[in-house]
Parts: C-alpha cells; sequence; structure tokens
C-alpha cells in the first residue's frame, strides 16, 4: 500500500463530534471465536491455502532488514515452515517494511505481489537505487507437493538470483536437503511514474494483492490507483480499471481522499476490488468495487465501509454472500496506539446489506482465506499473528 495506508501517525490530535458509519451494522449476541494460530511473523501481508490444507502466508519483512521477505509454510496447529527466504524487503516512503504482498495458488504454484520496497523515497521522489530490481513486480513460485510436505530448511533468493530474475531468467533455487524450486518473474512493472498532480511530480507503483482469471492475472496497486491485467505468457501488463479521489467529508485533511485499492477477489464473472481510501480515513466511503475483467468498467457494489482491505466470496447454491474484512473501524487513523479502533470481518448476505459483524477480535488485520472445507477463517495481522475464526458463515 501506499503512505497513505502505512504512515503511523504519532501526534495527531481530532476534536471532532462524528457519527460513525456503522450505526447499521448488526451485531450477533455471540460473536464467532477466535484463537491465535500463530505470533510472531515477519508483517504478514497475504495468505492463501494449499491444495495440501497448509496456509501459505507471505512476509513482507522484518523493519530495517534487507531481503527479509519470505513466504512460510503454516500448518493448522501453527507450526511453520520456511519455503522461500530472502525476497526483496526494505523499508518503504511510509517508514515501514515493504516486500511479498497478496499471494494466490493455483495448483504446484504460488503467484505474489511484491511491494514497493524502497523504490520511493520518504521525500516523495523515486530512489535510483533501490535494494531490489524486482520491487513491484509479480513472481511464480513453482514447488511440488513433496517440497512442501517435507521442506524443513526451505529456500533463499540472494540478490544474485532477484537480479538473474530482473534480466529474463529462470532461476532454480536448491536447499540442503537436495530439493528444488523454480521462480519465474511473470510481470515487473516501473517502479515510479510521472504525475504532475503530486507534490513531487512523481508516484510510486505498489502492488498490494492479486487473483488468476484463467490466463490472466489481476493485480491491484495501492499506490497509482488501478488495478493492473497481466498476461502469464507473455508477462506484457495494461491498466485495467483506475480510481479516481472522492471527495473528503471531514474537516481535516485535503478536499479528496485516493482509492488506495488493496483485496481483490472473483465472483460471478466480476472482479472485486476493496477501496481502502487514503488519509485521514472517513467512515462510510470504503467500498468493494465491481470490475468487468473484459472492458474494465466498474461501479461500488458494497458501500458503506471504512478502511476494507480484503473481500471473500462465498457461493451458496445459486446466491453469493460477502465476507469484507476491515483493517480498523470507528473514527480516527487506523494506525494510531493505542489501537482502540479494533479491525473487523463483516458478513454480507447481499451486497446491499445490513451486514452481519461476524469478530471484532483483530488489531490490524492484512488478508483472509477461507478453509471451505472446515469452515474456519484464517486472517493475517500486521503486527505478526494469524487468528483462527470458528463460526464464519
Amino acid at each position: 500500500m501506499n503512505r497513505h495506508i502505512l504512515r503511523l501517525f504519532t501526534s495527531i490530535v481530532f476534536s471532532l463530534t462524528l457519527v460513525t458509519a456503522h450505526a447499521f451494522l448488526s451485531t450477533p449476541s455471540a460473536m464467532a471465536q477466535c484463537s491465535e494460530v500463530i505470533s510472531g511473523l515477519r508483517t504478514p501481508l497475504g495468505i492463501t491455502q494449499s491444495n495440501q490444507n497448509n496456509l501459505i502466508v507471505s512476509e513482507s519483512g522484518t523493519l530495517g532488514a534487507l531481503h527479509s521477505g519470505r513466504i512460510s509454510i503454516v500448518d493448522p496447529s501453527g507450526t511453520r515452515r520456511t519455503l522461500l527466504d530472502g525476497l526483496p524487503a526494505a523499508t518503504n516512503d511510509a517508514g515501514d517494511s515493504s516486500g511479498p504482498a497478496g499471494v494466490f495458488m493455483r495448483g504446484r504454484t504460488l503467484y505474489v505481489a511484491i511491494g514497493i520496497g524502497n523504490t520511493f523515497l520518504a521525500s516523495g521522489l523515486p530512489n535510483l537505487n533501490p535494494a531490489s530490481p524486482i520491487f513491484s513486480s509479480v513472481l511464480a513460485i513453482h514447488f511440488s507437493a513433496s517440497v512442501e510436505k517435507k521442506t524443513l530448511q526451505g529456500f533463499t533468493l540472494p540478490l544474485s538470483a532477484q537480479q538473474s530474475l530482473a534480466s529474463g531468467q529462470k532461476v532454480t533455487l536448491s536447499n540442503v536437503e537436495g530439493d528444488k524450486i523454480t521462480v519465474d518473474l511473470i510481470a515487473n512493472f516501473p517502479d515510479f511514474t510521472i504525475d504532475p498532480t503530486t507534490p513531487s511530480g512523481f508516484r510510486g507503483v505498489n502492488p498490494f494483492d492479486l487473483v488468476l482469471v484463467g490466463d490472466q492475472v489481476y493485480v491491484t496497486d495501492g499506490g497509482q490507483n488501478l488495478v493492473r491485467r497481466v498476461d502469464i505468457a507473455t508477462g506484457a501488463f495494461s491498466t485495467l480499471a483506475t480510481f479516481p479521489n472522492v471527495g473528503n467529508p471531514l474537516p481535516i485533511g485535503g478536499p479528496t481522499v485516493e482509492a488506495v485499492p488493496t483485496g481483490i477477489a472473483y465472483s460471478d464473472g466480476r472482479l472485486l476490488v476493496t477501496l481502502f481510501r487514503g488519509f485521514p480515513f472517513p467512515p462510510g466511503i470504503s467500498v468493494v468495487e465491481q470490475i468487468d475483467p473484459l472492458t474494465g468498467a466498474h461501479a461500488p457494489f458494497i458501500t458503506g465501509l471504512k478502511t476494507a482491505i480484503d473481500v471473500i466470496p462465498i457461493r451458496e447454491g445459486n446466491e453469493t454472500k460477502y465476507l469484507v474484512l476491515q483493517h480498523t473501524s470507528g473514527v480516527g487513523p487506523p494506525f494510531l496506539p493505542p489501537f482502540t479502533r479494533p479491525g473487523l470481518v463483516l458478513h454480507f448476505d447481499t451486497a446491499a446489506g445490513p451486514p452481519t459483524v461476524v469478530t471484532d477480535c483483530l488489531i490490524r488485520p492484512s488478508s483472509m482465506a477461507l478453509d471451505e472445507k472446515t469452515g474456519l477463517l484464517y486472517v493475517t495481522e500486521f503486527g505478526g499473528r494469524i487468528v483462527e475464526i470458528s463460526g464464519a458463515l
């Protein structure tokens, strides 16, 4: 995400009397049960489930530690093993670690969005000497079921391998256990674009999440406020949809608020994208947008949200229901300690709502995955946890 999402606000004072946009929420008398699966992860931003029933988690790195991005395998009991370490990670323009973000698994291939890293400076100017040539990219990691089942040491992607990927080469990695995996660079987006509407005249490129539909990858970009379409076979990419700013209803901040697209899913022939919205994070203007994947035409689908960061469509017979993950609730910026505005999982029987609050046990949640066999929902938190939620459906 861009600095509208990740900047830590350490000295903001609000003298506002506001009515929260979620007065219409329906809260059950007994909310879903939450339990910690694991803690201590390196800023987890993406989560999916493999066909071996393991959770595959992207970790955006340890603050200040270059190339500390990691993909982990976490079994349902909470045991973590490394799949791939040494992925690009660096401190971004908002002062947070940025590296591996959204993940999507098809068969034995894991697709990973790599974030902005340190390609953009806090001054708003491009960094012409970033720590990795493959920030702002999409990778494909191919690994066997045997590797997933038995690897203990995992694999490491050195800087030399990152440079090889940037030059168009496929990389094969080996570990001490004698196993191999391969890594492909599907698309390497520009690190920045020229934008005369910003104070510096530049805008960073920050992939956040992705989904596969057929032979196309659709990628949200929280820095550019758009969704890209990438052809898997050729790596060619184009802009599918862009999202304009909307008016800021609060008396602080600028006159408009940026879209900041985050989570993405596919359902009933359309893409669903959560628009997080930027500072000052007004309640009620975050939405889930629906997009035609062929034409790019889009319109609001679920409205009245605050800092929506992920969405899961759930098909039940002829109907589709929706889980929406809110990074925070209530009034005020989501990153001002103490974290008194919990993240929420909302359940929508229809897009029109009203939603039911599934749980409010979360602190800065970032992504979620649903185990369709067990009905368990797994949610990552920026602080390093995975939380298991039972009774979400």
